[in-house]
């Protein structure tokens, strides 16, 4: 997960604040000396952290902090803001032609996953902006560059121009925007070569890629792993070509995340989307505000919610909305609900983005590996029907029927039996609108206003969504 080290670090040092009534400067200025090193252990530009922590010690040595009621929550605010100014304040993005295709040029050094990154994005466009785009295969040089983005291609249903790897990147783009012309596509996405290192023909080839395509976005595609290094490359292109934007690739494998803190500062491109995984819907739209809040453990309940509404199958959303009301939760829902959840992402992922939830001990470590699930499927699937929909009916004898049926430990069994009434007593919980009783459920996990006012806002989406569904029946049935 990016940003776990800074994220732990930052938090224990805030915590340390939490306690105290007033706040002194020595308070100040020895949590200036924890943050620094942070950002520094993050691998955070040194110019950057310097920046930062100047004007962090600027605002909280004022009187709005120490003469403050809640002085820890004065800096943690500040920390925020100057993190999500440092980032780049909103979501930028794409540019878009004024007049059919948008030509995009995906640059970036060897290995930084530009193919993929091409793949992804094309992908994006097609669901979020109903999109026909086209891939132009311009990387001649490494080998089966060109295989590979025609591979994703198919997987995606997005035609590819190319012409193997005999002729020059420059005209295969030039037939290749007269076809997106002739084709009508509204995008073009020109997957360029790249090198180990920046050098003289690399840029010469980009330049006159550039200037016979005017792209409209120049996007550089960053291996966040590299860590400052990703920071110098991105200065490296943007003096050759001018860049609109970064794509930070590999931002799942990277627990430092000190180039997303650094690019947008050192270079004053913006980053406009972020991978976090292998998967071709593994694309997201970065947003500083919410990376900000996700680094102080204040959760990220916006991406949950957009990941849930894209993830979650509408059907089974208003099938369980309906047994939720009718306090019917059995098995069967239990087994879809884990399965849904999966599709979000890693579990620890999704904890992470509920506020409070980051800090709470007993879920810091939740995991979910695919193979338990299987076995939680396998105890399902050896119940009867009457016992999936009533676990009343589940008593000693027959959950050791159950676990020589799914060949699992008696002690999982109870465990998976217990969890599903937990979760069973959290449904009833939500459907009755008791948040005071689904905070305690959850350990005291929404901690302060934000987690509530999210937690309240969802409520209020999922009431008024409900009335405009029985409007709607009502008008049906007149």
């Amino acid at each position: 997960m990016a940003f776990e080290g800074l994220s732990e670090r930052l938090q224990k040092t805030f915590s340390k604040l939490r306690g105290k009534g007033k706040v002194t400067e020595a308070d100040v200025k020895e949590m200036m000396r924890e943050v620094r090193l942070a950002l520094l252990e993050a691998d955070v530009n040194f110019d950057v952290t310097k920046t930062f922590i100047k004007k962090i010690r600027e605002r909280a040595v004022g009187s709005e902090v120490l003469d403050s009621l809640t002085p820890a929550q004065q800096i943690i605010k500040i920390v925020n803001e100057e993190l999500t100014q440092i980032m780049g304040t909103s979501a930028v993005s794409l540019n878009k032609a004024p007049k059919i295709p948008t030509i995009i040029m995906l640059v970036g050094l060897q290995g930084a996953g530009k193919t993929t990154s091409a793949g992804k994005l094309a992908r994006y466009l097609k669901d979020e902006k109903r999109a026909r785009p086209l891939f132009i295969a311009a990387d001649v040089y490494r080998p089966a560059a060109v295989e590979q983005l025609k591979t994703i291609g198919q997987q995606i249903d997005v035609p590819v121009y190319e012409e193997g790897t005999t002729a020059s990147p420059v005209d295969i783009v030039q037939r290749g925007l007269q076809q997106a012309q002739e084709n009508k596509n509204d995008y073009v996405l020109i997957d360029t070569a790249g090198r180990l290192e920046i050098d003289d023909q690399l840029m010469d080839e980009l330049s006159q890629i550039k200037a016979l395509a005017q792209p409209n976005e120049i996007l550089l595609v960053v291996d966040s792993m590299t860590g400052q290094a990703a920071t110098h490359v991105a200065e490296g292109f943007n003096q050759r070509l001018d860049l609109t934007g970064v794509i930070l690739t590999k931002l799942d494998g990277d627990t430092r995340g000190g180039a997303a803190l650094s690019i947008r500062a050192v270079t004053g491109k913006p980053i406009k989307f972020i991978g976090s995984g292998e998967k071709l819907a593994a694309l997201e739209v970065f947003h500083p505000e919410r990376m900000a809040n996700r680094i102080l453990g204040m959760g990220d309940m916006m991406t949950l919610i957009e990941k849930a509404q894209k993830d979650y199958d509408e059907q089974q959303a208003e099938e369980l909305a309906r047994k939720m009301q009718e306090n019917s939760f059995d098995f069967n829902d239990f087994v879809a609900q884990l399965e849904q959840v999966q599709k979000m992402g890693p579990m620890e992922d999704i904890m992470k983005m509920i506020p409070g939830m980051g800090n709470n001990p007993a879920l810091q470590n939740a995991k979910m590996d695919p193979k338990d699930l299987e076995h939680l499927k396998a105890i399902v699937y050896s119940m009867t029907q009457k016992e999936r929909q009533n676990p009343d009916l589940l008593n000693p004898s027959r959950r050791r029927r159950l676990a020589a049926g799914a060949g699992r430990p008696i002690a999982e069994v109870n465990r998976m039996i217990k969890q599903f009434k937990q979760m069973q007593q959290m449904m009833q919980k939500m459907s009755n609108g008791n948040m005071a009783g689904l905070e305690q459920m959850l350990g005291g996990g929404f901690q302060g206003k934000m987690g509530k006012m999210a937690v309240g806002s969802m409520m209020r989406k999922t009431k008024k969504n409900k009335k405009k569904r029985l409007k709607k029946v009502k008008r049906f049935k007149s």
